[in-house]
């Protein structure tokens, strides 16, 4: 486990198979099911697989992934943080949270210390996806300072979805 950030009231980490049950309860959140898709993980196996072929490929491959986003206490209250994705030429951010933590600024508390660690990474530009009905995800977009590029396909099997783009500074501006 590798801490990658830490804000006024969160802690953003790797994820491991430990964190199964969160993710198995994201994934199956009617939500993230509506906005982003039924991952077909019904069991915690399903879940550390996931976790194992996703986050923690990913992190090995990239250097960056999607984190464990927690509570100063290691409450856990859901997942944000960086993804390549084949089909998409830019990194993207992501997040997803549990119903408990939504509406309180997590989201936006953890996505900004995301958009800080991505500039450390010198990933420019970094872009967003977001299901166009989403209208909480796309305020989050807006707040955080991406514009709307156009429509894409992440995958060819499903709807498409709004690009959003960022430019930041490079690594040496913000040092």
């Amino acid at each position: 486990m590798s801490q990658i950030a830490v804000t006024e009231r969160l802690r953003l980490r790797t994820l491991n198979e430990d964190d199964a049950p969160l993710h198995l309860a994201l994934v199956n959140d009617p939500t993230f099911v509506t906005f982003i898709g039924d991952r077909q993980q019904r069991t915690l196996d399903d879940a550390r697989q996931a976790i194992a072929q996703g986050p923690v490929a990913m992190l090995a491959t990239y250097g960056h992934a999607m984190y464990m986003v927690e509570l100063h206490d290691g409450t856990p209250i859901g997942v944000c943080g960086l993804l390549k994705r084949e089909n998409l030429d830019y990194v993207d951010i992501g997040y997803a949270f549990l119903p408990d933590w939504r509406g309180r600024g997590y989201a936006f508390e953890a996505a900004q210390a995301t958009v800080r660690h991505a500039i450390l990474l010198g990933i420019t530009p970094l872009a967003a996806i977001c299901n166009p009905a989403n209208a909480a995800s796309i305020a989050l977009l807006l707040k955080l300072g991406f514009r709307f590029e156009r429509m894409v396909s992440s995958d060819p099997a499903r709807p498409m979805v709004n690009l959003y783009l960022m430019e930041l500074p490079l690594r040496a501006t913000v040092e």
